[in-house]
């Protein structure tokens, strides 16, 4: 009996060692990286908080085999045609050919710009940046991983690490520390374009010019919000709740202040359109078009059965009315 109480004893000790080390491995990537993390965020706008919380989980905090002869962060694979520097590494099939990296900055900008300029992730930049649980799930319905726990495990990253303070610092709501600091200080012109405040695109004019004041779309009363305009704002001169506002335009969260000029309706969107089809344009999501069309987003989805990660072809037409067999 004392044998095998001491047998677990040892075990438990090792145990806490292990995790102990572990959990040290990771608080050194973030104080490694959350200034680059911090810096991406505000060029493209993926939270910092998702940013390490994937850097962690994919590179195992900076010790897995591909990270160390790739300077991959993310597990990104090559693109077809692609004929630059990659590795070989085994993953869902042997011998897999990954993106191989001159250092951990081309690697961050390569994964923003991948999440960035794919339209099966725009959705998730209508996303609250700190709305963190969203954008796990979101990543997973979106195809960016297999593992059903993928969300869970990058939730708990977040959480136990408290790296959600990254994204806040990059949202400005926190001053950086001086990891952040550091790194913004020493980043230049070569690593990356001026870093600016998620709201400097205000003088952004946008592809519609849309009337200043309230108007229609749709027969439902709306307004046109600059970049930097507040959901407060909004609230207090049309003497509207912000959480009635956010009903009417399918927000996720209750966003403070709006990061792209964005319409805003002031009563609740109707569930059918003017017309019965839109023709998707370049960089449009399925949002955008429920918000330039006047139209409820549960509504759009289902006549086009789409869930509200899809990404819509450009050049396609989605369904703004039910198809009656009459139609058909």
């Amino acid at each position: 009996m004392k044998k095998k109480l001491c047998i677990l004893v040892l075990f438990a000790s090792f145990s806490f060692i292990t995790n102990a080390q572990q959990s040290e491995i990771i608080k050194n990537y973030i104080k490694t990286y959350c200034g680059i993390a911090v810096a991406e965020m505000q060029r493209t706008g993926v939270p910092a908080a998702i940013k390490l919380a994937q850097g962690i989980h994919e590179t195992m905090a900076g010790q897995s085999e591909l990270v160390l002869k790739s300077n991959n962060h993310f597990g990104i694979k090559c693109k077809e045609g692609y004929s630059g520097p990659f590795v070989l590494h085994d993953d869902d099939r042997p011998k897999e050919r990954f993106m191989k990296y001159e250092d951990a900055m081309q690697s961050y900008k390569d994964h923003s710009d991948f999440l960035k300029n794919r339209t099966r992730y725009a959705a998730l930049f209508q996303l609250d940046p700190t709305d963190y649980a969203g954008w796990a799930n979101g990543l997973k319905k979106a195809g960016y991983a297999t593992n059903p726990k993928y969300p869970k495990l990058l939730i708990g990253l977040i959480e136990k690490y408290n790296l959600e303070e990254y994204t806040l610092m990059g949202l400005g709501k926190l001053p950086e520390n001086e990891d952040v600091q550091t790194y913004i200080a020493k980043a230049d012109g070569n690593l990356l374009p001026a870093i600016v405040p998620q709201v400097a695109d205000v003088s952004a004019k946008p592809k519609i010019q849309y009337p200043q004041g309230e108007f229609l779309i749709n027969r439902t009363k709306v307004v046109y919000a600059k970049a930097g305009t507040s959901l407060e704002e909004i609230a207090k001169i049309f003497k509207i709740s912000p959480s009635r506002i956010s009903n009417f335009n399918d927000f996720q969260n209750h966003q403070e202040t709006f990061i792209k000029g964005t319409l805003v309706f002031l009563q609740l969107k109707r569930t059918i359109g003017e017309k019965q089809f839109h023709e998707v344009q370049e960089d449009e999501t399925i949002y955008d078009i429920a918000q330039s069309e006047g139209i409820r987003l549960d509504a759009l989805l289902k006549y086009n059965n789409l869930s509200k990660f899809d990404s819509p072809v450009i050049g396609s037409k989605l369904k703004l009315q039910e198809t009656t067999l009459a139609q058909k």
